[in-house]
């Protein structure tokens, strides 16, 4: 089958967060099950630089296509490409095309690219990737763009994929919104998934720990944007109030307005420290020294940072906002409201009780092992696109 996935941004982009690391999966074990997969994104590489590499490239069997974007500062800012010639890319690649996946919702990409789809009579299947709900952020600039132009791209998307049962009900909520179209829009729920072999060696955590001055210190990690719904300023509170003296909390990720927040609120704590945005071996360097994964967020879809966690063998706190009640189920961990009360109680639990990490951060692994694979989950992706075709 030849599948085409359009997003926003790419590997080497993981600064733009869990999207870039959910497509590129999906797309390289779509590649690895023998389809021919391309990608057609843009030259974002973070908030403020291009990728530097080729526009045409093969990644992991994957064909990757970028167009540049007129504006470095639009996509960094205000998260809105501005690519040029995507449109007659579109038209170049997609009558060759048996499905075209778009991802996320409100993008430039699907306004220039789901029309030229429609009309060479190209299905479209759409991942959200968690960013529908007004609640998640940026609710004016989401309200005007349905408003604009959000009915126009809905009525040509043939399938949404939902990560969890929750987006699922938002998704069709709003599809409700935008009117009926002559081929109804069918609704299913895919999860993210890992590539759970990249987790089976991760490299010496000391090298990390002795950076950050972690120590021997049982550590709890954050890995993700520094954005408001992720609450990281409950997560400081909480682990401030856990009060276990010999412990540290380590905050990676870029700074997307909450570093001035979590700073003052840490003060001169110096068990709570900041590292920036981490990628490469030194991501994978955070999640071989973490100990316990922690994420009191709302409004998230399903957290990719969480899953890489738990495959690496940590337990994980997380708020019902992170759509992963099973990890409470399975053992896994603990899902709790994100309150400092009840995220302080469990943290100080974990944090000085070894053989409970030890046991929660082993089925936390069986769990994603057995629910979360890409290899799995593309299995069931290929049954919906050989569907439309």
């Amino acid at each position: 089958m030849r599948i085409l996935h359009l997003t926003p941004y790419y590997r080497p982009a993981y600064a733009y967060g869990g999207v870039v690391r959910a497509v590129e999966g999906l797309a390289t074990a779509l590649a690895r099950n023998g389809h021919e997969v391309t990608v057609l994104t843009t030259d974002a590489f973070d908030q403020s630089a291009r990728h530097a590499g080729p526009t045409d490239e093969w990644i992991d069997g994957v064909r990757v296509i970028r167009r540049r974007n007129v504006s470095t500062w639009l996509r960094g800012r205000y998260n809105l490409s501005t690519p040029r010639s995507m449109k007659k890319s579109a038209e170049s690649i997609l009558p060759t095309i048996d499905v075209l996946h778009v991802h996320e919702f409100r993008t430039v990409e699907n306004l220039l690219a789901t029309p030229v789809a429609q009309s060479f009579g190209v299905p479209i299947v759409l991942s959200p990737h968690g960013t529908l709900s007004h609640s998640t952020g940026r609710s004016r600039f989401k309200r005007l763009w349905d408003q604009l132009l959000g009915a126009g791209v809905a009525q040509r998307i043939d399938q949404v994929l939902a990560l969890t049962r929750n987006e699922l009900e938002d998704v069709q909520t709003l599809w409700e919104q935008f009117g009926r179209r002559q081929r109804t829009t069918a609704f299913s729920i895919l999860p993210n998934g890992i590539n759970l072999r990249d987790f089976d060696r991760l490299p010496p955590a000391d090298a990390l720990r002795q950076r950050f001055g972690l120590d021997d210190a049982p550590t709890v990690l954050f890995l993700g944007r520094l954005q408001q719904r992720k609450g990281l300023d409950i997560l400081v509170k909480s682990f401030q109030r856990a009060a276990v003296e010999q412990s540290r909390l380590l905050i990676a990720g870029p700074d997307e307005g909450m570093l001035p927040t979590i700073q003052l609120l840490a003060g001169d704590d110096n068990r709570i420290i900041c590292t920036g945005y981490l990628g490469g071996a030194d991501r994978m360097g955070a999640l071989a020294a973490g100990d316990i994964f922690a994420l009191p967020a709302h409004g998230e879809g399903l957290p990719m940072a969480a899953l890489e966690a738990m495959a690496s063998g940590m337990p994980a706190l997380l708020s019902p906002g992170c759509n992963l009640p099973e990890v409470s189920s399975a053992g896994a961990g603990f899902v709790v409201e994100a309150t400092v009360d009840a995220f302080a109680d469990k943290l100080r639990r974990l944090l000085t009780d070894v053989d409970l990490r030890a046991e929660m951060g082993s089925q936390a692994r069986r769990l994603v092992a057995e629910k979360y694979n890409w290899d799995r989950i593309a299995s069931a992706l290929e049954a919906v696109y050989e569907g439309l075709v």
